[in-house]
């Protein structure tokens, strides 16, 4: 199978995640920051839309037991970009695009190295309209201040505001900075 990549992605091998983690699944579920959750029998993936965010939930797995990069190479878990793929070397997994029912347009995807089942898993109630997938926009972290106006934290989101748009964009956020 496939899981769902969007925004920045942390996907863990499952059978790593059960064996190591404190309490296995039931454990690990009452860490899980946000509602993106969405696993096959064979990885694991959580979402994220700052690099702070994935930055804090990766050290919060590190110190349950998983190991993240091991010289460079990505060991039980893989942080994977939703444009750009893996961010470290990782011989466990493959990332690529499917569409979405025959002809419906593209999402991006990881799946265990050699697996051979298709379907793709998202979080329970998505729906590609309403995704990250649908509407997706990056700024880079280093340009973020020269484009975006920050104007208030609300429900769990940054706001901002992008004068070449003039509309307000939200970013949601599960650490805190």
């Amino acid at each position: 199978m496939a899981v769902l990549i969007e925004g920045i992605s942390v996907v863990i091998r499952a059978e790593v995640l059960l064996k190591k983690f404190p309490d296995g699944w039931d454990g690990f579920k009452k860490i899980v920051p946000n509602e993106t959750l969405c696993a096959d029998n064979e990885v694991v993936r959580i979402g994220f839309m700052m690099p702070q965010d994935v930055e804090l939930f990766v050290k919060k797995l590190e110190r349950n037991g998983l190991v993240f990069l091991k010289g460079g190479q990505a060991i039980d878990l893989a942080v994977v970009d939703q444009i750009r793929g893996p961010t470290s070397k990782c011989d466990w997994l493959e990332f690529g695009h499917v569409n979405i029912g025959e002809n419906g347009p593209k999402v991006a995807v990881c799946r265990l190295t050699g697996s051979k089942i298709t379907e793709m898993v998202t979080p329970g109630d998505w729906e590609y309209e309403k995704s990250i997938s649908s509407s997706f926009g990056f700024v880079p972290s280093e340009h973020a201040d020269k484009g975006l106006k920050f104007l208030r934290h609300e429900n769990g989101n940054d706001v901002y505001f992008n004068p070449l748009t003039g509309s307000e964009v939200y970013v949601g956020r599960t650490g805190k900075t």
